[in-house]
């Protein structure tokens, strides 16, 4: 038996809708993306979505659109994929990193205030693995500091906070649609905000700065005239082909977000007596997206003195469940312990000690729609069978 991490489900409808672009001969951003839109903003209740290549684009083009340049300071949480703090150093500016909350792994609001400086212009909370920051502490912080909020909800799919679905909180929130992601355009993203006017200049900054779409000049009595360019943009467009697989997708959004839940609230009904592992966190204001199924390794209470020695247990037993087949991962990476971060800053890894634990300590489980009773059933005994050394 072999179990992937994850695994893209493509249905029926999928294959259908994909045809339709290709047979129309009209392939680059139109109307199958204003289509995705339209229903990403149904789901999430945003009331602006404008697709684009990734949420990393979308992140930049953010930044871009609202100022944010050389000498600015962005705070960002140090566990999260280096894309976070990636969007911050391509306009020249500084991200500066906050320690995350081991029982969460989302940024720790309480160490948030003391890095502010005169620099800081923004904040960049990322809802990781489904689910939200508390984003009623974060966005207090954020006003009376006039800070901009730029949500990374890149595994936000689903994930609510207060009944609210991220992305609705900030001045914008960014999605992936990356093949790991609930729902997927093989490469994509989304950004949502509530910001009209903002909405609008992203929606020509993705598209070179253009005045028009080309399907909005296209469609004109005089399609050779060239369209004005009020910003300095990008190509960051998503393709109709594109927006085809995400819009079929959203009209089984719901039923996606329920299978998902699903299988985690079996793993967690399976393994909350297992005491070598933190399950993820769990509270009734928050809805769960579950994008991954993350739990910390923790044989013994986990230091910076013997960090190196529960990585090694936790490493014994991902090569455990690799020999039976079944797929896990880190969670994801303390980008402060990454090769540029650390030789640009000069930081070490125990500056960020919770976000240097989960970075060694985490361990992914597959979690996927299409994952079968008996899969769940084999992944789940297998880990009860692990001897857990202490």
């Amino acid at each position: 038996m072999k179990i992937p991490i994850a695994k893209t489900e493509f249905q029926k409808e999928d294959f259908e809708n994909i045809l339709k672009p290709l047979k129309s001969g009209w392939v680059v951003q139109g109307p199958y993306v204003k289509e995705f839109e339209y229903k990403w903003c149904n789901y999430t209740g945003a009331k602006n979505s404008i697709a684009v290549t990734s949420c990393t684009t979308g992140l930049h083009l953010v930044l871009s659109a609202l100022g944010i340049k050389a000498g600015d300071e962005v705070i960002v949480p140090s566990f999260t994929w280096i894309a976070t703090a990636n969007v911050v150093e391509y306009l020249g500016a500084k991200p500066v990193f906050c320690d995350i909350t081991p029982d969460t792994f989302n940024i720790d609001i309480n160490k948030i205030e003391k890095l502010i400086t005169k620099k800081t212009k923004a904040i960049i909370p990322v809802h990781l693995f489904g689910l939200s920051v508390n984003m009623d502490e974060l966005n207090k912080i954020a006003v009376e500091n006039n800070l901009f909020v730029l949500e990374d909800a890149a595994c936000g799919f689903g994930a609510r906070f207060n009944n609210i679905h991220v992305g609705n909180f900030g001045i914008a929130g960014c999605f992936s649609f990356h093949p790991r992601k609930a729902i997927t355009t093989g490469e994509g993203g989304m950004i949502t905000t509530n910001d009209s006017e903002l909405s609008e200049k992203l929606r020509s900054m993705r598209d070179h700065g253009a005045a028009i779409t080309d399907l909005q000049r296209h469609m004109q009595n005089k399609p050779y005239l060239l369209p004005e360019f009020p910003y300095l943009g990008y190509n960051y467009r998503m393709t109709d082909i594109q927006g085809a697989i995400g819009s079929t997708q959203m009209d089984r959004a719901d039923e996606i977000h329920k299978k998902r839940n699903k299988i985690a609230r079996h793993y967690i009904d399976e393994l909350e007596n297992i005491e070598w592992l933190n399950l993820p966190f769990s509270n009734e204001k928050y809805v769960h997206g579950f994008q991954s199924f993350v739990c910390l390794f923790q044989n013994k209470k986990i230091t910076t003195e013997n960090i190196g020695e529960v990585n090694k247990k936790r490493n014994e037993f991902m090569d455990y469940l690799f020999e039976k087949g079944i797929s896990t991962r880190p969670g994801t990476h303390a980008v402060h312990n990454l090769q540029y971060y650390m030789e640009k800053y000069k930081i070490s890894p125990q500056d960020y000690p919770e976000s240097y634990i989960a970075d060694k300590c985490s361990v992914a489980f597959p979690i996927f729609p299409s994952l079968s009773e008996a899969e769940l059933e084999y992944i789940i005994n297998s880990i009860k069978n692990y001897k857990c050394a202490v």
